[in-house]
């Protein structure tokens, strides 16, 4: 029977080699001869050794782990962004350290120490500066997540703006409302930033005036609350409110109803994102299904292969397709059959 304990030491004594042929054949990589081939596969085999991932990363100059920068970790979607890097790292033995910088003052330098300790970062957009990205890049292998960066990093995104786009027409169009406030801080989010000028679009394309400004408040929940109160004040309140995520729709829906309107009748609410919760709520939640998990798991399949091949593919910049959810709060009679509307 094997022995699972046994070191790459003892496996390069038994087969008379070194430990850098042991590696090297256990890995697959490298020149060796035929010869000492097959006394290391023969040493191998009748003793179990099974490879240490840590050792093989240690051996190569690598740390066996990957790094995430997120601005923090409340709510659902960084769950879904860690599932997702998970999904991919997991299977290749590879740790995730998570950063957040969330009031950090020094959050470049945080990351930029990070680099040290990790084979590869995935950093969301607008987390931390420009050059502070273009260093990192020549650091360790780097892929922006859900935003872009300088020309010599890649990223994975969705397609914030078209989807914005159709969401809106369809409030303007379908519905025939002309009243509508986007709420979300575009500044500082690429995401939120994309999805805003998606909103101006469609009013463009129909040769409507857009609102002048979007009501800035932050990503979660509560914000949503706060949105509802400043909009629904007085006799000016819109017919339609388009959130920049789902947890700030969540948010103004409950401030609507505290406020004894009714969702859809007097006021139209949208999200974005699908979170899980989105089709629970009551109403349920018309809104844009991004491909949270598949976005991170892109993320975490670049850094791995630009860290397994120093001479891997230039920067690339890829785009997941979304897809239009029809449910209740938009004031649509029905669900749209399998609970999107195309993509």
């Amino acid at each position: 029977m094997g022995n699972s304990r046994v070191t790459v030491r003892e496996i390069a004594r038994l087969a008379g080699v070194s430990v850098a042929t042991v590696s090297r054949v256990s890995n697959g990589t490298g020149q060796v001869s035929e010869e000492m081939r097959r006394r290391v596969l023969e040493a191998i085999e009748e003793h179990g050794y099974r490879p240490d991932h840590l050792g093989r990363a240690l051996a190569a100059g690598r740390h066996g782990a990957l790094g995430l920068v997120f601005p923090g970790l409340s709510g659902p979607y960084f769950t879904e962004l860690i599932q997702g890097f998970e999904s991919e790292a997991v299977p290749a033995r590879a740790s995730v350290h998570i950063l957040c910088t969330h009031l950090r003052e020094d959050s470049d330098n945080q990351v930029l120490e990070m680099a040290r300790r990790v084979d590869g970062i995935a950093v969301i957009g607008g987390t931390i500066s420009e050059p502070a990205l273009s260093r990192l890049a020549t650091m360790v292998p780097v892929v922006v997540l859900a935003g872009q960066g300088p020309d010599t990093v890649s990223s994975v995104s969705v397609d914030n703006a078209p989807a914005m786009t159709r969401l809106t027409r369809h409030l303007l169009v379908d519905h025939g409302l002309r009243h509508l406030a986007f709420v979300g801080n575009p500044d500082g989010s690429p995401d939120v930033s994309e999805r805003w000028a998606g909103f101006r679009a469609a009013y463009r394309e129909l040769d409507l005036t857009p609102p002048a400004e979007p009501v800035r408040v932050a990503m979660q929940q509560p914000d949503g609350v706060l949105a509802a109160e400043r909009l629904l004040v007085g006799g000016t309140a819109p017919q339609a409110v388009v959130c920049a995520n789902d947890e700030i729709a969540i948010g103004v829906l409950v401030g609507a109803l505290g406020r004894g309107l009714r969702v859809p009748d007097d006021l139209v609410i949208t999200g974005f994102d699908d979170a899980p919760i989105a089709a629970l709520v009551s109403p349920s939640l018309t809104t844009v299904r991004q491909p949270i998990r598949d976005l991170a798991a892109e993320a975490a399949r670049q850094i791995l292969s630009a860290a397994a091949d120093s001479h891997a593919a230039a920067p690339q910049r890829i785009v997941l397709p979304t897809e239009f959810v029809v449910r209740r709060s938009c004031g649509c009679p029905t669900e749209s059959p399998t609970g999107g509307n195309g993509k």
